[in-house]
């Protein structure tokens, strides 16, 4: 039987955070996500979507000849076959990452794949869904990610950092503040305060297209 995946929309645009922003890239955006964080900037995935064969998502793909493949959501360790799909997209050789929640389990997925995991906050409504035991599985090639909501969520990151070394284990640790819910200075300048081993980031999607649909 043909593998499948409901997909939202794959387009072309320019890699809006993480390791490789402002690098084009092509993003495979599947549908569906169990969790509801308050910031949510992708809802429009929760449902729909077309069903296509993995066959056909790398024919897509191929036909915008890229570099970078990003394979996100919704959450896409939702649907099993999101893991063919990515070794299918290494095999290819893409430099591929997935961009995923802190609450599934990352170890089944292709060591090759960079993978940003999103550990939720306490601002996020979703802070009880992490799975911890992610962080035993993070290799430099991978990216952890908070998305920060006010100074409480800092302070908890923060501790995060430190608890599970987080700056030893993955390749990137990401603060980005939550649009229009935290100044990005004042996270800029809480990070140089702390002197932490952390990338400050802002979404570069947002400041240049207003996180439309498809950019």
């Amino acid at each position: 039987m043909q593998q499948t995946l409901r997909i939202t929309e794959i387009f072309y645009s320019l890699q809006g955070e993480a390791r490789t922003s402002g690098l084009p890239t092509v993003f495979v955006r599947l549908t569906g996500c169990p969790l509801r964080c308050q910031y949510c900037d992708s809802a429009y995935a929760f449902s729909g979507g077309e069903v296509v064969s993995l066959d056909a998502i790398l024919e897509q793909v191929a036909g915008y000849k890229p570099r970078h493949v990003c394979v996100t959501g919704g959450e896409p360790l939702a649907q099993p076959n999101c893991i063919p799909l990515l070794e299918r997209l290494c095999d290819a050789g893409y430099q591929v990452s997935l961009e995923t929640s802190g609450a599934m389990d990352i170890a089944a997925t292709d060591r090759r794949v960079s993978r940003v995991v999103d550990l939720k906050t306490p601002g996020s409504a979703e802070v009880a869904r992490n799975l911890y035991s992610n962080m035993c599985e993070l290799t430099r090639n991978d990216q952890v990610k908070f998305v920060i909501c006010s100074r409480d969520d800092y302070d908890w990151a923060v501790f995060k950092l430190i608890e599970y070394r987080l700056d030893e284990r993955a390749g990137e640790v990401l603060f980005s503040p939550s649009h229009q819910q935290v100044n990005p200075r004042e996270l800029a300048e809480w990070i140089i305060a702390d002197n932490l081993p952390v990338r400050f980031q802002l979404q570069l999607h947002k400041l240049l297209w207003n996180d439309a649909p498809g950019h």
